[in-house]
């Protein structure tokens, strides 16, 4: 997949092009099926497929004290995008400037000169132009006026939940990661690194692992069943992992961390700089605080056996 960082870095050679709108955020079912579509629909139309975004997030411009934190920043959005098997992806730098243009400029300057739509796909909420003045019965219209179709698509619904990006926060948000990877088509994860600063070497030599800080979307405080991939290429390690997130109450004052006790480890290199890869697979149960060290590794017992059994049941149901 191409990925094209700016309106002025398009090749001269996209004549035609299939596209969906916006910011993609958790590449979540919905996502994918546009994704689809607009994929089927360029083969017939002999265009490219492109899926449009934005970097940073809109609201960051324009709102930056009500931007949510991201499901999946761009470099993971980048990933999953490329999996959906769209040609190209056009990352628009989004600043108060391009927020300014108006519905007609936006359809015009840019879907229409920049971007050569020939088809036009979006979620029939889809709003653009200054002050978010205009939606999908707008563009229609402009489609119209300016020589190119939209498609507006209906929310996909599953298990009676509308599949939105602000719904998937919300359940990660409340450590409902069982509900959120229903919603994603896979399991919520983060990308991340080792943490610093506490005398690490370069060798993993105790079943623990702490992630560095993550300023992007985090599930609730709790313990969670996880797996964990270290390291990339033939390098990559992957364990099974119970995951605790929070600020470890009973060793006294809030000390925030994402600690990871690795299953069935084994020694492995870890610099601070490897990437790390933790996937949220269900929710245990709440943090809380234990009178004594010796009660909370009694629970923690406890929580390891039942995440063993987690993967015991997962990996019987996919040998069935």
């Amino acid at each position: 997949m191409q990925v094209i960082r700016s309106l002025d870095a398009i090749p001269p050679d996209l004549s035609r092009s299939v596209l969906a709108i916006g910011n993609f955020d958790g590449v979540h079912r919905g996502h994918q099926a546009i994704m689809h579509e607009i994929r089927e629909r360029a083969s017939l139309l002999h265009a490219q497929s492109l899926a449009v975004t934005f970097d940073p997030h809109p609201m960051r411009v324009l709102r930056p004290d009500q931007a949510p934190r991201l499901i999946t920043p761009l470099p993971q959005r980048l990933d999953l995008l490329a999996q959906t098997g769209v040609e190209a992806v056009i990352v628009i730098p989004f600043t108060e400037e391009f927020s300014r243009l108006s519905a007609f400029d936006f359809a015009d300057k840019v879907l229409k000169q920049s971007l050569h739509a020939v088809e036009v796909h979006e979620g029939d909420n889809f709003r653009f132009g200054h002050g978010a003045q205009a939606g999908t019965a707008e563009l229609q219209q402009l489609g119209s006026r300016l020589g190119f179709a939209v498609v507006a698509h209906p929310a996909l619904t599953l298990r009676g939940i509308c599949v939105s990006s602000s719904e998937i926060r919300r359940r990660i948000a409340a450590g409902d990661v069982s509900t959120a990877r229903c919603l994603l088509g896979r399991p919520f994860s983060i990308r991340s690194s080792r943490a610093t600063g506490r005398g690490i070497g370069t060798r993993l030599t105790v079943p623990t692992v702490n992630l560095a800080p993550y300023d992007e979307l985090l599930p609730a405080n709790g313990v969670y069943v996880t797996r964990i991939t270290i390291g990339t290429g033939l390098n990559r390690e992957t364990f099974d992992a119970v995951t605790n997130a929070g600020n470890r109450p009973t060793f006294g004052k809030d000390s925030y961390s994402v600690e990871s006790h690795l299953l069935d480890f084994r020694p492995i290199d870890l610099s601070p700089g490897t990437p790390i890869e933790l996937w949220f697979l269900a929710h245990l149960r709440e943090e809380r605080r234990f009178d004594s060290p010796e009660a909370l590794k009694a629970q923690i017992l406890q929580d390891v056996a039942k995440a063993r059994r987690y993967f015991q049941l997962a990996n019987a149901l996919q040998s069935v």
